[in-house]
């Protein structure tokens, strides 16, 4: 199952990029804020993040694992393999699919953290700046690979279901 390949493939490389550029990306966040007249640390204070920690990747390499082992036992024919790939699709098209959609949306998801505030000064800061000014941070090619993973973790993934219901993937698995 080369969509399950691909998109394990996405959730190695998106965190080690967040990892390796992360830091740089809320400096310059911070950086843009702090010039709309915000306090420094406004957006810790409002846990608005761009990096990952070494820890964090624990998650999405772990599930960079499961897409691999089930890829290899789906392409070996083995039975269970075809059940788990169910379960594990259907979840992570609902629980990936909503955590990708948020990561294609920062700017509305920093806009509604701030809007929460009680401060006027950061309810008006421009969050599109804001969040451009970490993108400037990250590759130029990480935007268009965050689309190509949701791409993948929502009509990939629905794919997948498909063709796994189907009278030859049924004759595959026996």
């Amino acid at each position: 199952m080369i969509v399950l390949v691909l998109l394990g493939l996405t959730f190695c490389v998106i965190p080690v990029v967040a990892h390796r550029f992360g830091e740089a990306a809320e400096r310059a966040a911070e950086t843009e804020a702090i010039a709309q007249g915000a306090r420094g640390g406004v957006l810790a204070e409002h846990r608005v993040r761009f990096k990952e920690s070494a820890a964090e990747m624990a998650i999405p390499f772990g599930i960079a694992a499961v897409l691999f082992a089930l890829a290899a036992c789906d392409a070996a024919g083995v039975g269970a393999a075809r059940v788990l790939t169910w379960i594990v699709a259907a979840v992570l098209l609902v629980i990936g699919g909503f955590v990708t959609s948020g990561q294609l949306r920062a700017a509305q998801w920093t806009a509604a953290a701030f809007r929460r505030s009680s401060d006027p000064v950061v309810r008006g800061l421009d969050t599109e700046a804001i969040v451009s000014a970490a993108a400037r941070e990250f590759p130029a090619w990480l935007r268009p690979l965050q689309v190509v993973r949701f791409l993948l973790t929502t009509v990939g993934l629905l794919v997948v279901i498909v063709a796994l219901i189907t009278p030859s993937a049924a004759a595959h698995f026996r």
